[in-house]
């Protein structure tokens, strides 16, 4: 039955300068209509659609507005600097820093996270290839020493 995520959407208040955005992400944007666009993930296997609106009023909870994005884990390493290299802050959550990736041992996933103009709060994640039973948070470079 289910094979993946087709869709996922977010509000916007400027559709125009989220289209910017997500171009600098290296999204390909798909469809454009009057209050919405839509942009491919993996052509053909995965979009995203963003609605302009005052949805985008709406404080940000997880369940809302996050949407995180699957990179390899050698993208991971190099995403806080290619985001930087965008001008998209990094954003630190779990109090530990924006350095590097952070890693979560017990689920073996590293990831970033980031917003887009509107505060939706974005991802990047990779899974590891190894879970650790240790549940407290680290920056990449830190798990590997651990293997």
């Amino acid at each position: 039955m289910i094979k993946g995520l087709y869709e996922a959407h977010l509000p916007v208040s400027n559709l125009e300068q989220s289209i910017d955005f997500y171009q600098k992400l290296g999204l390909k944007l798909y469809k454009r209509y009057n209050k919405v666009a839509f942009f491919w993930i993996e052509e053909g296997k995965s979009w995203i659609g963003l609605w302009e609106g005052k949805e985008s009023e709406l404080p940000y909870h997880v369940s809302l507005r996050h949407i995180a994005f699957y990179v390899d884990i050698e993208d991971i390493k190099k995403a806080t600097s290619w985001l930087r290299e965008r001008e998209i802050k990094v954003r630190d959550a779990f109090g530990i820093g924006t350095r590097e990736p952070v890693v979560i041992p017990d689920q073996a996933h590293a990831m970033i996270y980031f917003d887009d103009p509107d505060g939706n709060h974005l991802e990047f994640i990779t899974r590891l290839p190894k879970e650790m039973n240790r549940s407290e948070k680290m920056y990449l470079s830190e798990w590997e020493k651990l293997l």
